[in-house]
């Protein structure tokens, strides 16, 4: 964030205009810019995604790649009156977190929305670390921007396998968010198929079957069923961007 202190308010963010005599206080153009980028800086995007916008995602040929771009760019236009989150869903490296990241810096730069990143696993680890009697952080800490943000990203969905504390805790987030009214977004590898009700009530295929591993063996019966509930499912279909075209422009 820039230190420059702003010349035109001395930094108060307030500037004094003579409207018909009268000196009347108005917000200086600087406030703006650096409410976006105290944005930013809160949202916790990682450095690695910090560019991603939806300029620079490439769909190539993929009709359900360009299929979500069009729909995180709707999200992002309908917002504040989007009513439904999103499930980005999709084998590696077709773009999810690409464009979920492209969406919270539009909505910040063209809606000054308060968003947050959050990888699925990092955000269990760091619950986890809030029980130790010296972690510098509490639960309630880690949970704020988790709970209180108006739109979050929720990032690789599933990547930790779930166990009962898991599944408990993942749900209390989401339900609060839903039942608060709070847009949800989320990443995930998993594939689900809602419309497969004999695999779908199978307790074998619940608890994983490494051979028909997806989204119901990752995270439980009663949080996929409120994901239904609360998000648009958006399937990405394609090939993985880092091995194709990361792999083939590295140059030694």
């Amino acid at each position: 964030m820039a230190n420059d202190p702003c010349t035109n308010c001395n930094d108060t963010g307030w500037v004094l205009k003579d409207t018909k005599g009268r000196m009347v206080a108005t917000r200086c153009r600087c406030f703006e810019e650096r409410k976006g980028q105290i944005l930013i800086r809160d949202a916790e995007i990682p450095k690695r995604y910090a560019n991603c916008s939806f300029k620079n995602f490439e769909p190539e040929h993929d009709d359900s790649l360009r299929h979500a771009l069009k729909i995180a760019k709707q999200f992002v236009k309908n917002y504040p009156v989007q009513d439904v989150g999103l499930l980005f869903m999709g084998s590696c490296g077709v773009g999810k977190t690409h464009l979920a990241v492209a969406m919270i810096n539009e909505m910040i730069q063209q809606k000054s929305v308060p968003c947050y990143f959050c990888d699925f696993r990092e955000l269990i680890r760091k619950i986890q670390n809030t029980y130790s009697p010296d972690s510098p952080l509490t639960e309630s800490e880690i949970l704020e921007p988790i709970f209180n943000k108006d739109v979050l990203i929720l990032d690789e969905l599933g990547a930790k396998r779930t166990t009962a504390w898991v599944e408990e805790m993942v749900f209390y987030i989401v339900n609060y968010r839903y039942n608060n009214r709070k847009l949800t977004v989320f990443t995930s590898n998993y594939p689900d198929h809602p419309d497969d009700e004999e695999d779908f009530r199978n307790e074998y295929y619940k608890k994983g079957d490494k051979g028909k591993e997806n989204l119901v063996s990752r995270i439980g019966v009663r949080l996929r069923s409120r994901l239904y509930e609360m998000c648009k499912i958006v399937r990405m279909e394609g090939d993985d961007y880092r091995q194709k075209i990361k792999q083939a422009g590295y140059r030694f």
